[in-house]
């Protein structure tokens, strides 16, 4: 079963910035891949999950209102990978990100991409520390 993988998480100081990848483990037909609306969560410690931003294939990027014009998430269907660009980050920012893949059509252009339960597929997590 091909699964999602997380990379790129690490220690940072707070200004710094950290580029995340999220790619299957193997190769997804390009038609169910590009059906899927992708999601970054974060989970800190004693913590929810929280909805960090989503992307579908036609329509704009959304984004917590915490994360707005720091992060910015984007999808490149060829390569079958999706990437949060993490700038201006603070320690409140430190958590397990994870990514998702959800139905694109009931997901799209809603508020049910912050959701974790709308997402049939879930990566392992990376850890993202940012330091003061």
């Amino acid at each position: 079963q091909v699964q999602l993988v997380e990379s790129g998480g690490g220690s940072v100081q707070a200004g710094g910035s950290l580029r995340l990848v999220c790619a299957p483990s193997g190769y997804i037909d390009r038609y169910v891949y590009s059906s899927w609306y992708m999601g970054w969560f974060r989970q800190a410690p004693g913590k929810e999950r929280e909805g960090v931003a989503g992307i579908g294939d036609n329509g704009s990027p959304t984004y917590a209102d915490s994360v707005k014009g720091r992060f910015t998430v984007s999808k490149d269907n060829a390569k079958q990978t999706l990437y949060l660009q993490m700038s201006s980050l603070k320690p409140e920012d430190t958590a397990i990100y994870y990514c998702a893949a959800g139905p694109r059509n009931r997901l799209a252009g809603t508020s049910a991409w912050r959701e974790p339960t709308a997402y049939f597929e879930w990566g392992q997590g990376t850890q993202v520390t940012v330091s003061s």
